[in-house]
């Protein structure tokens, strides 16, 4: 699939250097081509989201967020409140990508707008899975277009 087939751009907001790759590699192997853009920190991905840093998203694109939650500085969880409290993002679908499977951060991250929380195993290939169910998803997936404010 490239992202002209569904149009959406993944911006996948994780610290770690392996997972990032890990992911791309494991959408590549089941089809997903689409654009990819990574932020190593939740600051760098406000940035990006908000439109305060050297680029931004654009009106009439349509966008995925994966986050993580434990990263430095801005954590995944402020990043998600501040997304759906922002009537120019609040329709982006969040999922929030990460070891942590704490039933009440996971509880709090529904409650904030999350629209699915996929835990990250420890052994790589039950990681490797669960990125391909999601590589899957994506190829099915439908998301609205980001509009002008």
């Amino acid at each position: 699939m490239n992202d002209g087939e569904n149009g959406i751009t993944i911006l996948m907001a994780e610290d770690d250097d392996g997972h990032a790759r890990l992911v791309q590699e494991r959408f590549e192997s089941v089809g997903v081509y689409n654009p990819v853009i990574r932020f190593k920190d939740g600051q760098e991905a406000w940035n990006f989201l908000s439109g305060t840093g050297t680029s931004g998203i654009e009106n009439g694109k349509s966008y995925l967020l994966l986050l993580d939650i434990r990263m430095p500085g801005l954590d995944g969880i402020e990043v998600l409140k501040r997304v759906k409290g922002n009537q120019r993002l609040k329709n982006i679908p969040v999922i929030m990508l990460t070891t942590t499977d704490d039933p009440k951060e996971i509880g709090l991250c529904y409650e904030l707008g999350c629209n699915n929380y996929l835990t990250k195993p420890v052994e790589f290939e039950k990681f490797a899975e669960v990125i391909k169910r999601l590589g899957l998803f994506l190829m099915i997936v439908k998301v609205g277009k980001i509009r002008p404010e």
